[in-house]
């Protein structure tokens, strides 16, 4: 039997997936205890032939203490908590589900803007505490949007934004020529965008090479009416500088859903600033997104079984003596 192990708290529930792992017989472990650094994972090491990841890291020891671990699937896109050196020496592929969450973080970033131009939060507090203090908003029609990191995601959005009536202008590194021409993107430099844009929203992948791309020197290029919008990883976002730029009137807000640590410390003062919307890194949370994801972890886990090379292998090299 196939022992199926899973750190992701949505894996097998949604959808038609719950049906699909049955149906295939699978041995299948979830291990979500956030009290154990492993989720748990260590009591089944010795049968563990593929390993689900949530976001609970998949560590160099686990792969290590793994015998018949065949394949790490990402529950997701992002592999920054898989120790892919590891994974590689031993010879595993490490696979993730690109596109499939794209159009729910893009609308979750579509909410994070018109919940700040239009001051939502806000409203919805005032009623609620008895009050009836009403806000003056902006309209995002006219409005320029910056996206930073032109991927899946960050089309989806751009996509939207100019059916909404807005300009995008966007920075990325090997932009799709076709999408860009047929929307009438413009591609500029960070910087560029940054002192263009009414609205920056960040799609980018964490890691070291981008942690703190938006610092103090970044934000310092904004118009002071601009909104920040991290539906990243929380590193790429120098947290200290954004919640400074706020209370020196520097820019006009911020939408945050991921973190370094999460949950966050929120005795840091950007959770005191009214003028932030904080999601709880929910981007890819709808049930469509995790039905997607959990159908192509499967698909990929037929492949192998199968003795086919799956889709979306992150460490392609393994496979370069086959």
């Amino acid at each position: 039997m196939t022992v199926v192990v899973t750190t992701s708290p949505g894996f097998g529930k949604i959808g038609s997936v719950p049906d699909e792992i049955a149906r295939r017989g699978w041995e299948f472990v979830r291990c979500t205890d956030t009290a154990l650094p492993d989720g748990g994972v260590g009591a089944h090491l010795a049968g563990m032939e593929f390993l689900v990841v949530g976001l609970i890291p998949a560590t160099a020891a686990i792969i290590d203490a793994a015998p018949k671990l065949k394949a790490i699937l990402k529950h997701g896109v992002g592999v920054d908590n898989i120790d892919i050196k590891a994974a590689s020496a031993k010879g595993i592929p490490v696979i993730n589900a690109p596109g499939t969450n794209a159009n729910a973080v893009a609308e979750l970033a579509l909410g994070g803007m018109l919940s700040l131009a239009r001051r939502i939060p806000q409203g919805h507090r005032a009623v609620v505490d008895g009050g009836w203090q009403r806000y003056i908003g902006t309209e995002i029609a006219g409005k320029t949007l910056g996206v930073v990191g032109l991927g899946n995601i960050g089309r989806s959005l751009a996509a939207k934004a100019v059916a909404l009536g807005m300009t995008v202008v966007a920075t990325e590194l090997y932009p799709d020529a076709r999408f860009v021409a047929a929307h009438g993107i413009e591609l500029l430099p960070l910087e560029d965008l940054l002192r263009r844009a009414d609205y920056v929203s960040l799609h980018v992948f964490g890691g070291a090479d981008n942690a703190h791309l938006i610092g103090a020197g970044e934000l310092a290029l904004m118009k002071p009416t601009a909104f920040l919008m991290n539906y990243a990883r929380g590193e790429v976002v120098d947290l200290d500088a954004l919640a400074a730029a706020l209370a020196d009137g520097k820019l006009g807000g911020a939408a945050i859903d991921a973190y370094v640590a999460e949950p966050p410390d929120r005795s840091h003062p950007i959770f005191a600033d009214p003028r932030v919307v904080f999601t709880p890194h929910s981007g890819a949370d709808t049930s469509e997104a995790v039905e997607r994801v959990g159908l192509m972890n499967i698909a990929d886990i037929d492949a192998i079984l199968a003795g086919r090379r799956p889709g979306h292998v992150v460490n392609p090299e393994i496979y370069a003596e086959a």
